[in-house]
């Protein structure tokens, strides 16, 4: 089995590229706080994104999207309240997740990645 600590990683660097090939300026990764942490926070147009990233092997055992509950949204919701608090512009936020398959871990070729715009609000 793949050691863990280097999937996640390498998923958050896919989704970076994702997002910066759709045009997005990557403003912060790992965002932490005391009520969490936010994989990325980028900027597109007058667009604030925080992003959460999910990686799994297949979508067998329900989509990655579906692992982003209640209580995730929460989180990310929180901890984006404390970075819009530290700033002074008027972006408008928006939650989204990228999901991303990878079959054979970070070894998959051609992994695939869903970027789901408002996943939640």
């Amino acid at each position: 089995m793949e050691n863990r600590q280097l999937l996640g990683p390498w998923g958050e660097i896919l989704a970076v590229d994702r997002l910066r090939a759709e045009g997005c300026a990557i403003l912060a990764t790992n965002y932490r706080t005391r009520f969490g942490e936010i994989d990325i926070i980028a900027r597109k147009g007058g667009c604030l994104i925080f992003a959460e990233v999910k990686l799994r092997a297949t979508a067998e055992h329900g989509e990655a999207r579906e692992f982003v509950d209640a209580r995730k949204q929460e989180r990310i919701k929180k901890t984006a309240m404390l970075y819009l608090e530290s700033r002074e512009d008027e972006l408008q936020p928006r939650f989204d997740v990228i999901e991303i398959y990878a079959p054979e871990g970070t070894a998959t070729k051609h992994p695939t990645i869903r970027h789901l715009e408002n996943a939640f609000e």
